[in-house]
């Protein structure tokens, strides 16, 4: 099997881009709750389904790569990205499905940052895939991938206050179960961002490998 240059390339964009679409459908749902919107139920099946598409993708580029005999890149390098690419489309999926799990129903301004970052970290790194075909576009690449990280560095900053305003306030049985339902979402949003630095890490590998 000898499948052209730009195959690798285009099934990663595509990756990348039900990526960006289930983190733009989460962070709609995220703006949603606590606006008495009737969405909510519609955005988490958004996010499955392009989880659902991006599983698809996933795995017609590990068969390509599998059969391939030559690939435009290493060989175990596409694969890690495939996987850290894949690990961000799920962790979206996990926040979109503690929605339901923990019954989120509004959330502090801090919780609409975090997914708004995350949104701006998912379309730097479609882009920078989108670039990756292109040698000429490594400083571009390069720069993305700094900015991920960057934005991922930023959400700490959120996070921490996001945690220290959770456990301020003193309540009852009730108020402390609703804090441990948010810290735990708080939590799965960290994750998202953690996994879209860790992608643009491993494209940082790819690029010095490959120069």
């Amino acid at each position: 099997m000898l499948p052209k240059r730009t195959e690798f390339f285009e099934l990663l964009a595509a990756h990348a881009e039900r990526v960006l679409a289930g983190a733009n459908a989460m962070l709609r749902l995220v703006n949603s709750l606590g606006s008495g919107d009737a969405d909510i139920a519609p955005l988490i099946q958004e996010v499955n389904m392009n989880e659902s598409s991006a599983d698809q993708i996933k795995a017609d580029l590990l068969n390509m790569l599998h059969k391939a005999f030559v690939t435009p890149l290493n060989r175990d390098q596409v694969y890690a990205l495939t996987l850290d690419i894949d690990r961000v489309m799920n962790t979206i999926q996990d926040v979109a499905q503690a929605v339901s799990i923990y019954h989120i129903t509004e959330v502090p301004s801090e919780s609409r940052v975090l997914a708004a970052m995350a949104v701006d970290a998912c379309l730097r790194l479609s882009r920078a895939i989108t670039a990756l075909k292109d040698k000429e576009r490594s400083s571009e690449t390069v720069d993305l991938c700094v900015e991920i990280e960057r934005i991922e560095e930023k959400s700490d900053q959120v996070m921490h206050r996001a945690i220290q305003t959770l456990f301020q306030t003193e309540g009852d049985d009730q108020a402390a179960l609703r804090a441990f339902a948010l810290r735990q979402f708080y939590s799965l949003q960290e994750k998202v961002l953690r996994a879209t630095k860790a992608s643009a890490q491993m494209l940082e590998e790819i690029l010095i490998q490959n120069a």
